[in-house]
């Protein structure tokens, strides 16, 4: 199965080596908030750009228009058809790369197929039916609203339609985790934006 030629290109440099995580504070106070670069304010673009253990998201995204909300910032979303759910900015949830080689299926190969039902598909339908996967897991990583409500016991719609995740504390309410149905999924880094926030984590968020 063909990969889409900016990730065909990209997968050779991915560092074989993944910073060891590090849980976040849910004290606001105990997290690092300053952005990573020296001048400015950085956008959620320029950090993904800069991060090198979430370059296969970035690498996916980057496929998609919805990309340009990391660029944007949260007064000028209303611009875009996509992002009329923006409230305030995005919360990304960005998997690392070593959580994301992990997966049996790719983002771009979407769900198994069932036993002897591989479909048989022409170049055209294979190009759309990848996009198509690629865009729901991406979508399933952006949360249309920042700053969120912590702690809370509220739960967050995802920019993919019918999906949410909520946040669960962890360790005597010192970190904060992501609780995506059953599974619970370590936050291991932050990084403020200028429209919104990344967070770093050891998992993906299912669209199964």
């Amino acid at each position: 199965m063909r990969l889409p030629l900016s990730l065909t290109l990209f997968l050779p440099l991915i560092s074989a080596t993944i910073p060891e995580s590090v849980q976040i504070p849910l004290n606001p106070s105990k997290i690092n908030m300053e952005p990573q670069l020296s001048n400015g304010s950085p956008s959620l673009a320029d950090l993904l750009t800069i991060e090198p253990s979430v370059s296969i998201f970035y690498s996916y995204a980057r496929e998609l228009a919805l990309s340009a909300l990391f660029s944007e910032e949260p007064s000028q979303f209303s611009q875009q058809s996509w992002a009329h759910s923006v409230q305030g900015g995005l919360t990304l949830l960005v998997p690392t790369n070593k959580a994301v080689m992990a997966l049996a299926r790719k983002p771009h190969q979407g769900p198994a197929p069932k036993e002897g039902q591989e479909p048989v598909l022409t170049e055209e339908e294979f190009e759309r039916s990848t996009k198509e996967n690629i865009e729901r897991w991406v979508q399933a990583h952006i949360i249309p609203n920042f700053p969120l409500d912590f702690p809370s016991q509220k739960t967050y719609d995802t920019l993919l339609e019918g999906k949410s995740v909520s946040f669960v504390t962890q360790k005597s309410e010192e970190a904060v985790s992501v609780q995506d149905g059953e599974s619970t999924i370590q936050i291991s880094g932050t990084k403020m934006a200028s429209n919104g926030v990344l967070y770093i984590i050891d998992g993906t968020i299912n669209t199964d």
